[in-house]
């Protein structure tokens, strides 16, 4: 086997990206201070298309050194909006008819590899989109933004350990609605 050069994996410009169709899906970060975490997120939602990432709270901006340096580039692919509080963003993906998921340990949660998803392409889906939520690195996702949510994403864990690093958890995740979506 040999590995191949960038010239040949056939990606996209920034121009084409920004034209392409993407994933029904919005990634909200909830007060993730990491930026480090911050640029990995759009890293990987540049990778799967995914339609725009909602930073909420104290979650930082592009552009920023700190957030370019894992990202390389994807903060100015994939489109991002500010909110000051996460709940305004709920309300108004909500408002848009999207269907928003906290991914988070909460009593009856859906365990990741149970979540049903419905592809756009079939006709009757009443939602025009996907939310997901992703806290912060300590505290998680803050109670009433869960409560506000349609239903919890847990990804199952059998170590000692009792969460995964906030990019880590995105890129399960968002994965699996890309894979659920798209392929």
């Amino acid at each position: 086997m040999r590995k191949l050069m960038i010239t040949e994996m056939g990606r996209l410009s920034v121009d084409e990206f920004k034209t392409s169709e993407k994933i029904p899906l919005v990634v909200v970060l909830d007060d993730v201070r990491s930026m480090y975490n911050v640029g990995s997120v759009f890293r990987t939602a540049d990778a799967f298309r995914v339609q725009s990432i909602y930073l909420c709270g104290i979650t930082a901006c592009p552009p920023n050194p700190e957030i370019h340096k894992t990202a390389l580039g994807a903060e100015e692919t994939v489109d991002y909006r500010y909110f000051k509080d996460t709940m305004s963003a709920v309300e108004e993906l909500k408002n848009r008819g999207y269907f928003v998921y906290s991914i988070e340990q909460c009593e009856g949660s859906t365990k990741l590899q149970n979540l049903t998803l419905t592809p756009f392409s079939e006709a009757g889906n009443k939602y025009s989109g996907y939310a997901i939520i992703l806290g912060n690195e300590v505290k998680g996702v803050r109670q009433d933004v869960v409560t506000a949510s349609d239903d919890c994403i847990e990804i199952p864990q059998f170590g000692t350990k009792h969460s995964l690093n906030v990019s880590i958890t995105a890129g399960i995740v968002i994965w699996e609605f890309a894979r659920k979506l798209i392929m």
